[in-house]
């Protein structure tokens, strides 16, 4: 069984990727496992900060690794909060705090579009110069108040158009299958099918 590193400590990205990438017999090891500290994030876009988080996971325990950048872009906001979203309210980061600040910025807004965005970058090695890509989108937009026990993040507040339903409302396995994660993850094991580790 091949072994992958997650860039990442947050649990419920882990949980997402795990159950997503069973089906190629690839062992998902998060980077705690290994004491690896999380990378510093000082890029504008998702793409430049997954490269630098799953190249610095790889360095530190020479297996391949496989880093997630990904937020909630609001129309309204100009595209924010972005590759901020984690943080948006500050440290300590909290999903609750994040939630609150969200709903104040949008108050006075009318237009609640939103998509969640996710890049999906797996390097072979920390030096690989042809890095794994894929990206994906969940459209929607933000509720005036939170509906759902699920998910973590801005799910509760993220109401997905077609489905009638927040990200918090959904059940995993069809959350995983119509979020911006899920679909970089199907993209992701398409490039791995054809490229295997």
């Amino acid at each position: 069984m091949t072994r992958l590193v997650i860039a990442s400590g947050n649990a419920g990205k882990l949980r997402e990727i795990g159950l997503l990438l069973q089906v190629l017999d690839i062992e998902v090891l998060p980077q705690s496992a290994f004491g690896v500290p999380e990378a510093e994030e000082p890029h504008l876009t998702f793409i430049e900060n997954a490269l630098a988080k799953a190249r610095h996971a790889s360095r530190l325990t020479g297996l391949p690794a496989l880093a997630d950048d990904s937020g909630i872009c609001v129309t309204a906001l100009g595209g924010a909060p972005g590759v901020i979203s984690a943080h948006y309210a500050g440290e300590p980061r909290s999903d609750a705090r994040n939630n609150e600040k969200l709903l104040a910025e949008m108050q006075a807004q009318a237009d609640r579009r939103a998509h969640y965005h996710c890049v999906l970058v797996l390097v072979r090695h920390a030096n690989d110069p042809q890095p794994l890509i894929a990206e994906g989108s969940w459209h929607g937009e933000i509720l005036r108040s939170p509906r759902g026990e699920g998910g973590f993040g801005y799910d509760p507040l993220f109401l997905d158009f077609r489905l009638g339903k927040t990200g918090a409302e959904l059940p995993p396995e069809l959350k995983n299958r119509v979020s911006h994660r899920g679909r970089a993850l199907a993209a992701l094991l398409e490039k791995l099918r054809q490229s295997p580790l």
